[in-house]
């Protein structure tokens, strides 16, 4: 049973006599006891609701479109509460945080409602066959799985969680089932790298073509990891080792299958010096949000607008505004803005790269940049009209950056507009020519 908070005004369900405070018990008949089993069983044109209301039982008969909502809303989105994680992976990130942050940072989800829902990445170890089940019956996918390696024994290891290897049976009654994997790796030095990721990609390939992609991701390391397990940072050349050995399975699947399936992060090809592929490589984008082809697929949207400046005319110079951005991708973002100065008469674009202090030197990404590392470093610096930032940057619990601080309070220490951007070439360049 889950409690209904909210019935919308004149929806079907208000139509019907449904109530706030009504406990929604079953669907034709289907106990509910989350999200999942709710958005299934509603996919019909005709249901029946059992509520209880009080210490009465009550039926309501609905019909309506298949797919149509009904209007009710509930506690929260998920009707439960979260799954929390019961791993403590090496390279947990959420551990690499320093005390004193908002509690909700610390919470780790392993929700594969979430997976369905906002494309979360699941280990799979809180889950058990009948959960998996349940995703088969109910045809859920895709499913995004955080796998960082097939070998039982080490993910045991590197997610110090007994159920870690044996779940990973659980990859193939998936895939037997036809249901879609997104696959992801997070690659730690001397642990799942070498050989082992051999084995790895391996072992996922031959999912396909229930396996639909595997990202491989740098682990990231902050300065905050007194007492955790010791990790170190890939070098280049190991970066460039890497982006070979990922690359060789790559191509053998484009050739034997059409599509690549396995990409290595930009933040690999940013570490190695070495350039970022081109849009072909990355075909539909399957794994932009694990940051792979993020970087190319703002270059080329970028330079898809500008060939034709129309949506644009209303710009009129001279405009100086500002860029912060993490050093990886500085230089990619520096050459974007040198492309629009030029497109664009009295454009003046400052690009700054910020430094990471706040989790250390070795997180470059612009995605983990906070407000008082902003602040800091840009306090005496020119920003004209605007200071633009990565909108990854803002945690979407309450945009506000990692260390708690909003946009409005770095707006009022720097005495300038701020402004998150997203990283499509339409939001970008009209942020920069403030024709948002």
């Amino acid at each position: 049973m889950v409690a209904i908070t909210d019935v919308l005004p004149r929806s079907r369900a208000e139509r019907a006599g449904i109530r706030a405070g009504d406990l929604l018990i079953s669907i034709n008949g289907k106990e509910i006891n989350d999200v999942l089993d709710y958005r299934f069983h509603l996919a019909n044109k005709e249901i029946t609701l059992s509520v209880r209301r009080g210490d009465d039982e009550l039926s309501f008969a609905i019909t309506k479109k298949e797919y149509d909502d009904i209007g009710l809303d509930f506690e929260t989105p998920l009707m439960d509460k979260k799954h929390s994680c019961e791993n403590k992976c090496i390279f947990c990130f959420i551990d690499q945080l320093p005390k004193g942050m908002r509690d909700t940072l610390y919470f780790k989800d392993d929700d594969s409602r979430l997976s369905f829902l906002h494309g979360n990445y699941v280990t799979l170890t809180n889950m058990h066959k009948r959960d998996i089940q349940r995703i088969i019956d109910m045809h859920i996918s895709p499913v995004n799985v955080s796998v960082h390696t097939t070998n039982p024994e080490l993910r045991k290891k590197m997610m110090s969680n007994k159920r870690a290897g044996e779940v990973l049976s659980y990859l193939k009654m998936l895939a037997d089932a036809n249901i879609s994997l997104c696959c992801q790796i997070v690659l730690c030095k001397g642990y799942n790298d070498g050989a082992e990721l051999d084995r790895s990609l391996h072992d996922l390939i031959a999912l396909y073509p229930a396996l639909t992609s595997i990202a491989v991701v740098p682990a990231g390391l902050t300065r905050f990891r007194d007492g955790l397990c010791h990790l170190e940072r890939f070098t280049s050349e190991e970066c460039a080792a890497v982006i070979k050995q990922i690359n060789a399975y790559g191509n053998w699947c484009k050739k034997e299958y059409g599509t690549r399936l396995v990409y290595p992060s930009d933040e690999f090809y940013l570490s190695a010096g070495l350039p970022i592929p081109d849009e072909d490589f990355y075909e539909d984008y399957s794994q932009i949000e694990n940051g792979v082809g993020l970087i190319r697929d703002m270059q080329s949207s970028v330079d898809f607008e500008l060939e034709d400046l129309s949506p644009y005319a209303d710009f009129k110079g001279p405009r100086e505004v500002s860029v912060a951005t993490g050093y990886a991708a500085y230089e990619h973002i520096l050459k974007i803005s040198r492309k629009l100065e030029d497109a664009f008469d009295g454009l003046n674009i400052n690009v700054y790269k910020i430094r990471n202090d706040f989790f250390g030197e070795s997180i470059t990404v612009s995605g983990l940049l906070t407000g008082k590392d902003l602040c800091t470093q840009l306090k005496d610096k020119e920003l004209g009209k605007t200071l633009l930032f990565s909108a990854s940057a803002l945690r979407a619990d309450g945009e506000v950056f990692l260390d708690d601080m909003t946009p409005d309070e770095l707006s009022d220490a720097l005495k300038v507009p701020v402004r998150a951007v997203e990283s499509d070439g339409y939001s970008f360049i009209s942020a920069v020519l403030g024709l948002e």
